[in-house]
């Protein structure tokens, strides 16, 4: 039975690396080139994972602009600002957890954990959903406290409800995604996120204007096509011989874990949010400014060019989660703190590359949104800002990853919660307003939070102890095996 066992880890979880063999066998050189070469496959299908599910919502608000009613196509933009700040955000921070509990799981070979981890996210997520349902249904009533125009509340209202079904299939989704990631299994989500979207187009088309359902319309296809994503990962899940080790058990007893996933989940969603919530604080900010049409419609185009840049880093750090997490849990914190240095390297090459192209593009950045001269002059302006955004982001989304991997979610949420709130928004009042630097100065003071969070994460990178952090991960295994085994007893 022993040796059954160790035959079996030998043949498991291909990415993992021996230590032992890494010192005497491989070189630093060598050791380098693969890992860059391992986490370059990973990011690169996770970047068009990412951007499918993101498209989903970008294509149903396409498909109401072209209604030709203005009230309406208003009414989506606030509604999918809102949706994404009190609902898609706060799932995809959560499950986040699921990189620490399941990338260690992983890499110990504790499979039948890793499938109760995500039974167990699938469950939580899912009563977190209620909540926030009730929310949504009252968006136009909220929307009026900040004094929004009642038929655009109205409007965003009808959107959110009828974007209820959406909410419940991306929980499900986030947690078969984690399932997936932390397993390096990248090639089923690419295939259900692409075909998902490809099918999004004609179904939202269909609800939207065949069946003449307007916005409503718009809004049931997301869920539809979430659903579609969750099914087919299910399925595959299920069915797939990869995913034997690993299958989700249906079990009453992976609810046990419910508490010791929100111990990670609630920091992670709170590291995600704090940041993401800053940069719609910076949106509201910017309409209490001299002639706000036109520095809204700056900030905006800032705002959606750099959020689009963003799913490459974060792919490179949903990467570098995976790694990290596998080895530590595999009980090999040397590969671990390789793993930290390839992407971070990775990170600073993506920062030059990218802001080398903005700076080129600056002229004519501003035509991809507006025709209006004075928008693009703007836009051209703020480039330089623009690019040390781009570059920041990319070491965040490096960092953040290695947070996600290594458990330090707890640190990440008073980081972001201080680097944003305590300094960047204060700032961008002093530079916006007592400054007069109008949209510059904003952005200026939230780019002072995002160059305080990767000061604070990189020093807290640099300073983890990741023969320890092995040890936490092996003990946090050996724990749950004798609770699992309690369960049974």
């Amino acid at each position: 039975m022993a040796n059954s066992r160790e035959m079996s880890k030998e043949v498991a979880a291909p990415l993992l690396t021996k230590s032992g063999e890494e010192e005497v066998a491989s070189p630093d050189e060598t050791t380098f080139c693969q890992e860059l070469k391992t986490i370059s496959s990973m990011a690169a299908p996770m970047v068009a994972v990412t951007v499918s599910q993101y498209l989903l919502q970008v294509v149903s608000l396409m498909m109401v602009g072209h209604l030709g009613v203005l009230v309406s196509f208003s009414g989506v933009a606030i509604a999918i600002s809102f949706a994404e700040v009190t609902g898609f955000s706060v799932l995809l921070g959560m499950s986040g957890a699921l990189e620490t509990l399941c990338g260690q799981m992983y890499g110990a070979e504790e499979y039948r954990k890793f499938g109760n981890y995500t039974w167990c996210a699938t469950v939580t997520l899912i009563l977190v959903c209620l909540p926030i349902s009730l929310v949504w249904i009252f968006t136009d009533k909220i929307l009026l406290l900040f004094s929004q125009d009642p038929q655009i509340s109205r409007a965003a209202c009808e959107y959110c409800i009828y974007l209820i079904p959406a909410l419940f299939g991306h929980a499900v989704l986030q947690a078969l995604t984690r399932y997936f990631q932390t397993q390096s299994m990248i090639f089923p989500m690419v295939f259900s996120s692409i075909t998902s979207l490809c099918l999004h187009i004609p179904i939202c088309w269909g609800l939207v204007f065949t069946l003449g359902l307007g916005h409503v319309g718009a809004a049931l296809a997301i869920g539809v096509s979430y659903w579609l994503n969750a099914v087919w990962l299910a399925i595959y899940m299920l069915y797939s011989p990869a995913c034997q080790k690993t299958r989700i058990v249906f079990s009453s007893s992976a609810l046990i874990s419910i508490p010791e996933f929100l111990k990670l989940a609630i920091p992670s969603g709170l590291m995600f949010c704090f940041e993401w919530w800053s940069f719609e604080v910076l949106t509201l900010l910017a309409g209490l400014l001299p002639n706000p049409q036109l520095e809204t419609a700056v900030l905006s185009v800032c705002l959606n060019t750099t959020s689009l840049h963003y799913f490459v880093p974060y792919a490179v750090g949903a990467s570098a989660s995976t790694r990290v997490s596998n080895e530590l849990g595999a009980g090999n914190p040397k590969t671990a703190k390789g793993v930290v240095r390839v992407v971070l390297i990775l990170g600073v090459a993506e920062a030059v590359i990218v802001s080398t192209v903005f700076m080129s593009c600056r002229h004519i950045l501003g035509y991809a949104y507006s025709n209006d001269m004075e928008v693009v002059d703007y836009v051209a302006s703020m480039a330089p800002l623009l690019c040390v955004s781009v570059s920041v982001d990319s070491l965040i989304g490096a960092l953040s990853g290695i947070a996600r991997g290594g458990g330090f979610q707890q640190i990440g949420a008073y980081v972001n919660l201080g680097a944003y709130y305590l300094v960047g928004i204060p700032m961008g009042l002093c530079f916006g307003f007592y400054l007069q630097l109008k949209a510059k100065g904003l952005w200026m003071g939230t780019l002072s939070g995002s160059v305080l969070q990767v000061i604070i994460l990189a020093l807290v990178t640099a300073l983890t102890d990741w023969k320890k952090e092995a040890s936490k991960a092996r003990e946090r295994v050996v724990e749950n095996s004798m609770k699992n085994h309690s369960a049974f007893v």
